[in-house]
């Protein structure tokens, strides 16, 4: 086939205000107005390649141990960072996370057609690894041109920074993650810290960490790798590419998402975009984004038909990762979310711990921020805006193993606001057969 290197791509003002920049250009706000930048991709280009070319490529490099095609980022360079060397590429093959049928929590929904897609299967358990090999690649590139970053740094509520720094330890480049004190489970600051990252624990929230990480990068010469960073956004839409791909290029009515920051909603419809303007896929999804009721700015701002955004401050929510009151990308998100005729649903923090032990019932293991998007589909399912009928993809962001205390807690009853619909607590017995059967037995006649 073609050499990536025949392909281009830049970064682009997301306002259109004419700004363009070099990828390998250390830049991530438009100089002139302000806005994001997003990286545009050379479509005339692309599009000389058929469609049916593009699939056939995509479906020969999948799982391929050709270096570095059997990743699902990386099977699709040419449309995500086509101009890197291949051996400045770091990568722990993420992607070809699984498709989950979901049939018998579908079954208990009244949906016909329900699917989960488990991006937490991933090296560091979260979907934040797709983007984080695209930004700590480029990093590489740059640092092996000469430029001086001594150093690549984030903002973090726990799964960026596992990611950060297992890709840049990979690589060989420091890290360096700000924290929010108290606010990241001992499983997610753990992974930081075992691969070397330089950790900064701060007595804010993650607004607060966001603001810090944002002013020393700027004025110190370190690298951001926030979701403001739109080289992650590359490697987090392939995504939707993936979802299409599972279903043989045949888009879902609805996919179901989490939002925090909000980078995953505009790398979720970038996708799809992609998809169809190089005629792989004729139509799109729509988009469903549930927030957690402590931290909803963007609930809040459809619910007034996306006026502009308030930020505000964020309250303690289990959904940890997304208790964010000024999301970066709520502009990319709120325009993705009006071309894909998208919707908005918020959740407490009892419905989403018990939709999230309710779907651990039917056989899945889902982090809080997952639980949310499963309370918000729940809530457009009894108001009638999806329908049974349709086939729904819901992203599940993390994986819950890194939440063994919201589990715990949750079996436990200790979590505040939550009244534990599915609890499950082990029964304490004596090594004794008649109590061990009749403890069986007694268990079995409550729940059948």
């Amino acid at each position: 086939m073609d050499s990536p290197t025949e392909y281009n791509a830049w970064f682009e003002c997301f306002r259109r205000c004419g700004e363009r920049y070099p990828l390998d250009e250390i830049v991530y706000r438009c100089r002139r107005c302000g806005g994001l930048l997003e990286v545009v991709h050379d479509f005339e280009k692309l599009g000389n390649r058929s469609a049916a070319s593009w699939m056939k490529i995509f479906e020969e490099r999948s799982h391929s141990t050709e270096w570095p095609f059997g990743s699902g980022v990386w099977g699709k360079k040419e449309w995500v960072l086509p101009n890197i060397d291949n051996g400045n590429i770091v990568s722990m093959f993420e992607g070809h996370t699984n498709l989950f049928w979901a049939e018998r929590f579908g079954r208990e929904l009244g949906l016909e057609d329900f699917w989960v897609k488990h991006c937490g299967n991933s090296h560091t358990g979260s979907f934040k690894d797709l983007g984080m090999t695209v930004l700590v690649s480029a990093v590489k590139q740059m640092i092996a041109q000469g430029k001086k970053i001594p150093a690549v740094a984030c903002a973090s509520t726990g799964d960026t920074s596992a990611a950060l720094a297992a890709y840049c330890a990979s690589a060989g480049i420091q890290s360096i993650v700000f924290l929010p004190k108290g606010k990241v489970s001992n499983a997610q600051l753990v992974q930081p810290l075992a691969n070397g990252a330089l950790v900064l624990a701060l007595e804010t929230d993650f607004d607060g960490c966001m603001e810090i990480v944002q002013k020393v990068c700027t004025e110190n010469d370190l690298y951001l790798a926030n979701s403001m960073n739109s080289l992650r956004v590359e490697g987090q839409k392939t995504v939707s590419i993936e979802v299409a791909q599972q279903f043989d290029w045949v888009v879902p009515d609805w996919v179901v998402i989490p939002g925090g920051n909000l980078g995953n909603v505009s790398a979720l419809g970038k996708g799809f975009l992609m998809m169809r303007d190089l005629g792989l896929v004729s139509k799109l999804p729509r988009i469903a984004v549930a927030q957690a009721h402590a931290a909803n700015p963007l609930y809040r701002s459809f619910k007034k038909g996306f006026k502009d955004l308030e930020p505000i401050q964020a309250e303690k929510t289990l959904a940890s990762a997304i208790q964010i009151g000024n999301p970066v990308s709520f502009e990319k998100a709120v325009k993705v979310l009006k071309e894909f005729d998208g919707v908005v649903e918020e959740a407490t923090e009892d419905e989403l711990a018990n939709a999230s032990a309710r779907a651990d019932r039917a056989g899945m293991f889902t982090c809080p921020h997952t639980g949310v998007a499963l309370a918000g589909l729940i809530k457009l399912i009894d108001q009638g805006v999806i329908k049974n009928y349709q086939k729904v993809v819901l992203i599940s962001t993390a994986n819950g193993l890194k939440f063994p205390e919201f589990k715990i807690q949750y079996h436990e009853g200790q979590l505040d606001g939550v009244t534990p619909a599915h609890a499950n607590l082990p029964i304490v017995l004596p090594p004794d057969y008649d109590s061990v059967r009749r403890a069986i037995f007694e268990a079995l006649d409550k729940r059948f």
